[in-house]
């Protein structure tokens, strides 16, 4: 999409949130700030939430909220991390360090820093499920060290995976999937807004294609009303099968497949960091593009693999490392 995406269009403020219980105790959180564990499924809201926290908490939200993506670090060489804008600063003439100590590092420098305005910072730890236990050992020595000028906020879909003494210093908020009346109200809004036409049926289809996926809800809205100008039942239903990323899964396979493994991951990134998508829905996307690629033999072979990484990625480590897997596997004949 050319055009602002909606999601950052419309991002809610706190008092915004449709989730009372959640809403309630992150107001709490803005003139006590705790540090937060905000679990729940994909789509559900929870970056969306803190960065509605820090809008209220923070004079400068832009400064003072550093968000950091598990993505961004773990799976990733000590190259990738270093040339990454956001930490070189960080890692200046420290290309040495082994790459447990870079990530340390620059989780301590996140954390030390002064805030911009106020008395604290926000430090938002994304898709922590994919933290190491170790890297989470010394999350909380940090956490410990630098508890007094900065919040630190954790969001997960998996929070015992988590250690105990890092949810013993949250406090838990739960964010559940929105129901369908739900994320119906909120693309009323949205294309209300816009000045879109459309229908109930049409907003009613775009949420049951959603499943309780608030994100991938207004994305496939906005797809929809770029492609054919309004929102009904048949226009939906002709754009909903075209809303997915088959354009760059599509890539990512040819890449593999011709042994060109950096530009494979460098899209399975894009997917997981820019597009923001978890390792099942990435899964999932390639699954259905897989179905219209191969055929026979080389179908079942893809559903086998992608079956083993699924199960792979309940046992923890980062999605990114077991997904990458699966495209080293497909490069293994190049």
């Amino acid at each position: 999409m050319d055009a602002p995406l909606w999601t950052e269009t419309y991002a809610p403020t706190l008092e915004q949130l449709p989730q009372d219980d959640a809403r309630e105790y992150l107001e709490r959180a803005v003139d006590e700030p705790i540090n937060l564990i905000l679990q729940g499924p994909p789509g559900s809201g929870k970056t969306a939430a803190v960065k509605a926290l820090a809008a209220a908490a923070h004079e400068d939200p832009d400064n003072d909220l550093v968000i950091i993506n598990v993505a961004d670090f773990f799976g990733r060489t000590k190259t990738e991390i270093k040339n990454d804008p956001r930490f070189a600063s960080f890692l200046t003439g420290r290309s040495s360090m082994s790459k447990r100590d870079m990530i340390n590092h620059v989780l301590k420098e996140s954390a030390s820093y002064a805030p911009v305005s106020g008395t604290y910072k926000t430090v938002l730890l994304d898709n922590a499920e994919d933290v190491r236990e170790d890297f989470q050992q010394a999350l909380r020595r940090i956490m410990e060290q630098y508890h007094r000028t900065t919040q630190f906020v954790i969001t997960t879909r998996q929070p015992t995976k988590l250690i105990p003494p890092i949810r013993s210093r949250c406090f838990p908020v739960s964010m559940r999937a929105p129901t369908s009346e739900e994320t119906v109200a909120v693309l009323e809004h949205i294309v209300e807004n816009e000045g879109v036409d459309y229908d109930e049926n049409g907003l009613e289809f775009v949420a049951g294609y959603a499943n309780g996926n608030l994100r991938r809800a207004i994305l496939a809205a906005q797809t929809t009303a770029e492609t054919e100008g309004e929102i009904t039942m048949s226009t939906a239903y002709e754009t909903i099968g075209t809303v997915g990323y088959d354009e760059e899964i599509e890539s990512m396979l040819d890449d593999a497949e011709a042994g060109e493994f950096t530009d494979a991951r460098s899209t399975l990134d894009d997917l997981l960091v820019d597009e923001g998508l978890d390792g099942s829905e990435v899964l999932e996307e390639l699954l259905r593009v897989a179905r219209k690629r191969y055929q026979g033999k080389d179908l079942a072979r893809i559903h086998r693999q992608v079956a083993d990484i699924e199960f792979e990625m309940t046992e923890g480590a980062s999605d990114r490392v077991h997904i990458s897997h699966l495209l080293a596997e497909l490069g293994r004949d190049a």
